[in-house]
């Protein structure tokens, strides 16, 4: 059974908007946390109320086991958000947690008959492609490090302090491994149309891999092509939230109305 208690400890709130008409749960990348959506959330308010996902092994949240699977973790997330489903309600997730979201909404369709009006799948190739294995959760602490600054998304100094590195690095070498480790069960697609959002020089997605999200959908699939690489979508902060606006609401433009 969840509780208030599970509902606080996975979702964050940053800027309450009772009258926006539609919601948005975001799911952060590997390593990530709910503050990465900090931004969208304000540029969204108050057309849409968005919620961050604050995985286990992070911040508050750090003595707590970390990840270990992505289904595991879909199957919590998709356990505290049924219940209180209400709102029509869509998903965003990138790179990792782009995976995350599209299996959260699998279990919701398959077990509580509800699940997202869109998946907005920012930064990850679709789950079906597969590519040789990946094995940086078993690099070194040096090579991890080099990787996940080479990416970009990661505050400038971060891994400069040794205490500091030692207590996020644990959690990013988890979420890397449920995710390198992951492979997709076939199944029923979902329902909802997936926007699929992409770096033009992100290593990680090719647009072959980008197109292959058709495949998990009986709705719409769209492909959006920003310039940039993997964290293409901190540069790109306004036209992203005018594509998320766009695809939810019926007039973009509109104010919401009384609560």
């Amino acid at each position: 059974m969840t509780t208030d208690l599970d509902t606080e400890r996975w979702l964050r709130l940053f800027r309450p908007a009772p009258a926006a008409p539609v919601r948005l749960v975001c799911f952060p990348h590997a390593g990530g946390s709910a503050g990465f959506y900090h931004g969208l959330s304000q540029r969204l308010h108050p057309r849409v109320e968005v919620l961050a996902v604050q995985y286990p092994g992070r911040q508050e949240r750090r003595a707590e086991p970390q990840i270990t699977d992505i289904e595991s973790v879909a199957e919590a997330i998709a356990g505290v958000l049924a219940p209180a489903w209400g709102a029509p309600t869509a998903f965003f997730g990138h790179s990792m947690g782009a995976l995350i979201a599209y299996e959260t909404a699998r279990r919701l369709e398959r077990t509580a008959g509800v699940g997202p009006v869109a998946l907005f799948a920012s930064g990850r190739r679709a789950p079906s492609t597969v590519r040789p294995a990946e094995r940086l959760h078993l690099a070194d602490d040096r090579d991890l490090v080099a990787e996940i600054v080479r990416q970009g998304g990661t505050p400038a100094g971060l891994f400069d302090d040794p205490e500091l590195t030692a207590m996020v690095l644990p959690a990013v070498r988890g979420d890397y491994r449920a995710v390198e480790r992951h492979r997709h069960r076939p199944g029923p697609p979902i329902t909802a149309p997936v926007t699929v959002l992409t770096g033009r020089d992100d290593p990680k997605v090719t647009a072959a891999e980008a197109r292959a999200w058709e495949g998990h959908t009986t709705g719409r699939t769209e492909v959006l092509t920003f310039d940039g690489g993997h964290f293409f979508l901190l540069e790109h902060q306004e036209r992203i939230a005018e594509s998320v606006l766009t695809r939810l609401l019926p007039d973009p433009t509109a104010a919401p109305g009384p609560a």
